[in-house]
């Protein structure tokens, strides 16, 4: 009778009267508490744990006042214990206040599924770096290409249908809610020596530039490029950047050509430079230069008001 009541998609007579522990005993998925010295990050995770974000600060008083409320996605590692999927930030938050332990829920993924997901779990979020979009875009392309090349039955339904051969572009675009260009742009970051990827996340060497044609330099080339920069507080426009790819490509490129060229004027353009350990004593240290500017946008507007006052008297 049971048998038959279940398969009508109707509750059976002893579901109906299980307890909430029962049935929460009976589920497939149970929330489990784990010492926190078993849960472990995941080995490729793309994104920053510990940068010291608004965001960050407020999750870190809501963990040291109420505890985690949601539980963490991980799974099993071969080596034992369990790597976080979902609640990177949560964990670390836990550790800083000094919880022993954290609710996990404990998933199977393969390395592929685990790849997407843990990108996904924190892709949307506002205060990602540029740096931080690059390794996430370029791990979970790596991972869908991967799964395009098996037939479709070994792909799992964690993470979607079956994909086609050269559309896992396209399909993150889509996700994510940005073009197949910038995607493309994001992943060319990584080929960037770590010094200048900084530079991009600093906001002092700009994405289209770095993306399109100093990543395409070699480690050699790009690391003369960061001590040119450094030392004279120039840094390559659009146009400057194509002439350093282009004379790479034709094996011309060296230091002496590319300071010529980053001190040629650049048309068009006037340009006030502010040192960034100038301006950093004036700002925490968790500041981003976008915040630092909107700081000194309002300071400037301030100042313009002050001065009308000032003339109007």
């Amino acid at each position: 009778m049971a048998s038959s009541v279940k398969s009508m998609g109707l509750t059976s007579l002893d579901d109906l009267f299980m307890s909430d522990t029962e049935r929460q005993q009976d589920s497939r998925e149970k929330i489990l508490t784990i010492p926190v010295n078993e849960i472990h990050p995941y080995a490729r995770q793309p994104y920053s744990i510990d940068r010291p974000t608004p965001d960050l600060v407020r999750l870190m008083d809501s963990v040291e006042q109420l505890g985690i409320a949601e539980p963490l996605i991980v799974r099993p590692r071969a080596e034992g214990g369990y790597e976080i999927l979902s609640g990177h930030r949560r964990a670390y938050c836990a550790r800083t206040v000094g919880l022993e332990s954290l609710p996990v829920i404990v998933r199977e993924y393969t390395d592929d599924e685990a790849d997407i997901l843990v990108v996904d779990y924190n892709i949307t979020r506002e205060d990602l770096l540029p740096s931080e979009k690059a390794r996430a875009y370029s791990l979970k392309l790596e991972a869908l290409k991967r799964q395009a090349g098996r037939p479709a039955k070994e792909n799992g339904d964690q993470v979607g249908p079956h994909l086609f051969r050269g559309k896992s572009k396209d399909i993150l675009a889509g996700q994510v809610g940005e073009s197949a260009t910038q995607i493309q742009r994001f992943v060319n970051l990584t080929k960037l020596i770590p010094p200048l990827l900084e530079q991009v996340d600093r906001g002092i060497l700009k994405v289209t530039p770095a993306a399109d044609y100093i990543s395409h330099l070699s480690d050699k080339e790009q690391t003369a490029l960061l001590v040119i920069m450094e030392r004279n507080e120039m840094f390559p426009s659009l146009g400057q950047a194509r002439r350093l790819k282009e004379l790479s490509q034709e094996g011309r490129l060296d230091s002496n050509v590319m300071e010529v060229i980053l001190r040629e004027e650049k048309p068009l353009e006037q340009k006030v430079t502010l040192k960034s350990d100038r301006l950093q004593k004036y700002f925490p240290k968790d500041y981003t230069p976008r915040q630092m500017e909107d700081i000194i946008i309002k300071l400037l507007e301030q100042w313009q008001r002050r001065r009308n006052h000032e003339q109007e008297r």
